[in-house]
């Protein structure tokens, strides 16, 4: 089944070409891991998922299975040409859409302004691109949170997407802003975003920028950072959930409908939506040559960074224990950061994949007790080595990692809106106080169904 991406605003565009490229370049690389049989399954699924074929000059070119919508028309050209340059793939001549005015940052701007005037011509854009799907699986957003355009217009065109197909999945990538943040206003504009993305999207998948700084800067050994840098390792960590593989039930054909197993596994109760994703290894190219690996050695660190809410291997507290099973202590004593799961997912990729023992991710106590952690734990497994590493692991959870972030976003946005800091610039474009305070209690919520698991 195929998936059709929307790219929207600056981040989404940027992101997304690098998501298109990662998977590009890992489909055609032959990693000699697995069979010849094995690989061509692999590149015909990845196709089918995200790209369709389009004649170029008397050649067959794979075209991503995308739609670009931006407000200003710079970055949709630059992701356009750069794409074309590859020589390996492009972007279909007719799936973008761009404005000459931006959206200045506001969320009002995007939703009430620009979304109810451009609505037809980016849904006739995405119709299109679901018509050439032979099966649609559903829809992947790429957004970021904290502009105008990608959360506001985003927001918009999600709840759009879901009018229009009411039995599709929808996916919305989110990127969380940095906490010192680069926009006054970035903390008003997450949470109309989120909260509008609460009820019309089946989950939020985030990515948060400060996290990703921290993996470039200690374990990639980049020394200046640039957005460039920051999008190739979301558009890895993204690769290695929606690359192929087996499920547990499947037989020995690739996952059929990605977005929806991905979904079922992960999303049990609707209370409960905001997925977060942890990879390793993630080293430098430079140091793979004198690195091994071992699928033991891999999880253990990848369980600890689960529980103690570790984003990446290095610097993970291994002090954190999960609560000792039949204690029934309230919620509230529970041991001091450890991070109790709904749901996880983990994807593994590589050398010896089909041996690996998997008991350590069944442990009732990493689970919230309304779940059977059989029902709870999902893996999904392929011998077809991901990019460069010939060993990797990708876990997608449900979990309370998000509680810290989320309660300070709130928290600070609450303070602004409380001292009617800025508001004026909403409330013309139609956003009202009362909207307001419907995204807050809508957030609150959230805050506390996750705090009380």
């Amino acid at each position: 089944m195929s998936i059709v991406t929307v790219q929207l605003g600056q981040c989404g565009n940027q992101i997304g070409h690098e998501v298109f490229s990662a998977l590009c370049s890992d489909s055609r690389g032959t990693h000699g891991l697995c069979s010849k049989n094995e690989n061509q399954s692999y590149q015909d699924c990845c196709k089918e998922r995200f790209f369709c074929e389009e004649q170029s000059a008397g050649t067959a070119v794979p075209a991503a299975r995308a739609v670009l919508v931006d407000m200003e028309p710079k970055v949709i050209s630059q992701a356009l040409s750069m794409a074309a340059s590859s020589g390996h793939w492009r972007y279909s001549s007719h799936s973008h859409f761009c404005q000459k005015q931006g959206s200045g940052n506001n969320w009002a701007n995007g939703y009430c302004v620009h979304g109810p005037r451009h609505k037809e011509a980016i849904m006739e854009l995405v119709q299109r691109e679901a018509e050439r799907c032979d099966r649609l699986g559903g829809f992947l957003t790429i957004m970021s949170m904290a502009g105008g355009t990608g959360s506001g217009l985003g927001a918009f065109v999600t709840q759009c997407l879901r009018d229009a197909f009411p039995t599709s999945f929808i996916l919305n990538h989110v990127i969380w802003p940095y906490g010192t943040g680069e926009v006054i206003v970035q903390n008003y504009n997450s949470v109309l975003t989120l909260s509008h993305l609460y009820h019309s999207s089946d989950a939020l998948l985030v990515h948060e920028n400060d996290v990703i700084h921290k993996i470039c800067a200690q374990l990639l050994n980049i020394k200046q950072i640039s957005f460039r840098d920051v999008n190739q390792v979301i558009a890895h960590q993204l690769g290695s959930v929606f690359q192929p593989a087996h499920t547990a039930g499947g037989g020995s054909g690739y996952s059929r409908n990605p977005l929806g197993d991905l979904l079922e596994s992960l999303v049990p109760h609707p209370e409960f939506r905001m997925l977060g994703l942890r990879n390793i290894p993630q080293m430098a190219e430079s140091s793979l040559p004198y690195s091994t690996f071992s699928w033991p050695g891999l999880l253990r660190h990848l369980r600890q960074m689960l529980i103690a809410n570790a984003q990446m291997e290095e610097g993970i507290d291994w002090q954190v224990r999960p609560p000792q099973p039949g204690s029934s202590i309230p919620c509230t004593n529970k041991p001091l950061h450890f991070n109790t799961s709904i749901a996880n997912l983990l994807i593994l990729r590589g050398k010896d994949v089909h041996s690996v023992e998997l008991g350590s991710f069944q442990d009732p106590s990493l689970y919230t007790s309304w779940l059977n952690p059989q029902d709870a734990f999902t893996a999904w497994k392929t011998p077809r080595a991901f990019n460069k590493y010939e060993k990797s692991a990708a876990l997608v959870s449900n979990s309370q990692f998000l509680l810290k972030p989320l309660d300070s976003i709130v928290g600070k946005a609450w303070n602004m809106f409380a001292s009617k800091a800025y508001l004026h610039q909403y409330t013309k474009f139609g956003i009202q106080e009362e909207d307001f305070l419907d995204c807050f209690t809508t957030l609150e919520q959230v805050i506390s169904s996750y705090t009380n698991l």
